[in-house]
């Protein structure tokens, strides 16, 4: 199987270059994966550059690998975003991995009215760096081009300003349409709101509607947390083309 790194690049990914795993991708490249020179990797660099590459030098604390075919994607058109509530235990956590590697394309947090977990003080700053190195973990194990960007905690006034200009699915499991009906219209990003364990409060979903957002169900049953972003992401793909 495949494996890719990521390396921060600020220049130009070309066929020639040659790029440098360093910290804990160089350790995994080196001592987990054994790479040697002459060996071949994937190498990207998170925005949309992957590149199939040669191991050229490994020493400690870094691996050089020269860029042989270069490939780039573009975003996404329209892009898929998560609105995830904040959850207890790592069931949010799980709902990041799980939709990084189904492919959605932004992340948003959410500290909802029913959230148990709260993120207060520094523990914001700390959580968004956990759930972006968790996206980017995810990232590299599905061998995606682009590392979904993964936003602090949103305000309701966040969220109503998003579903005015862009369309937005509050998943409700008593909602009267199934989101399987949904139908994608124009480029403006879709945006899928996932509530915590408690589920969305009738004031947050009035304020939703209110602004733009539409409410749709999953099903008959009544998904966790940490399943609904992803069953509601698999709907969506298919309906924009994606699966």
């Amino acid at each position: 199987m495949a494996h890719l790194y990521l390396v921060r690049h600020g220049g130009v990914f070309e066929v020639g270059e040659r790029v440098s795993l360093i910290g804990d991708e160089a350790h995994h490249a080196a001592k987990v994966g054994r790479m040697l020179p002459g060996e071949g990797t994937l190498v990207g660099d998170g925005v949309g550059h992957v590149a199939q590459a040669t191991v050229v030098e490994v020493t400690q604390g870094e691996v050089v690998l020269e860029l042989r075919l270069v490939d780039f994607f573009p975003p996404a058109t329209p892009e898929v975003w998560l609105v995830q509530a904040l959850a207890k235990g790592d069931r949010d956590e799980l709902a990041v991995q799980a939709c990084t590697e189904m492919g959605v394309d932004g992340i948003i947090a959410w500290q909802s009215d029913r959230s148990i977990s709260r993120w207060s003080n520094d523990k914001e700053a700390k959580g968004v760096a956990r759930w972006h190195r968790i996206a980017t973990e995810a990232t590299k194990q599905s061998l995606r081009p682009r590392v979904p960007r993964v936003s602090g905690l949103a305000k309701m006034e966040d969220l109503t300003g998003l579903a005015a200009t862009h369309q937005m699915i509050v998943l409700e499991p008593d909602a009267p349409v199934a989101l399987s009906a949904f139908v994608p219209e124009g480029v403006a990003p879709v945006v899928l709101v996932v509530g915590p364990e408690g589920g969305i409060s009738p004031g947050e979903s009035e304020r939703l509607r209110e602004a733009g957002a539409q409410s749709y169900r999953l099903g008959s049953s009544v998904l966790r947390t940490s399943t609904a972003g992803m069953a509601a992401l698999a709907l969506v793909s298919v309906a924009l083309g994606r699966w």
